[in-house]
């Protein structure tokens, strides 16, 4: 299991995933994960989103992972959703979580269910 630092407390190896969710790949990203992130020794609860593409050069791998900080009853929404999923770990699942949040945009970009103002964002740093 992969551990992170809390953006609010900065204590390290306190942030996990505790629940994702793999949706389908877009016009960008090969892999995407929808994520709900929880410290251990603060009250801080969020979502992030992890992206991998694997597109170009066949030696080139770029990834990004954010996390957000999110309203209570968008953060319970969100979960409640994920949680709906018996399958979370496959994007070809046609569910009605997985199609709710696999919407795109019309030029095939994958499209968050909640804003990602970089103003509510941080960077998901794995502790050392």
């Amino acid at each position: 299991m992969a551990y992170f630092d809390c953006p609010d407390c900065a204590t390290a190896w306190s942030l996990r995933i505790v629940t994702s969710i793999t949706l389908p790949p877009d016009s960008r990203s090969d892999d995407i994960l929808l994520q709900i992130v929880r410290c251990g020794s603060c009250s801080f609860r969020g979502a992030a989103i992890y992206e991998e593409s694997r597109r170009g050069n066949p030696d080139s791998e770029a990834w990004d992972h954010r996390g957000y900080r999110l309203g209570d009853q968008e953060l319970a929404d969100l979960q409640r959703l994920i949680a709906s999923c018996s399958t979370k770990k496959d994007k070809s699942c046609r569910c009605s979580a997985h199609r709710a949040l696999s919407q795109k945009n019309e030029y095939g970009r994958w499209q968050p269910p909640f804003a990602t103002d970089w103003n509510s964002s941080f960077p998901m740093r794995r502790s050392r």
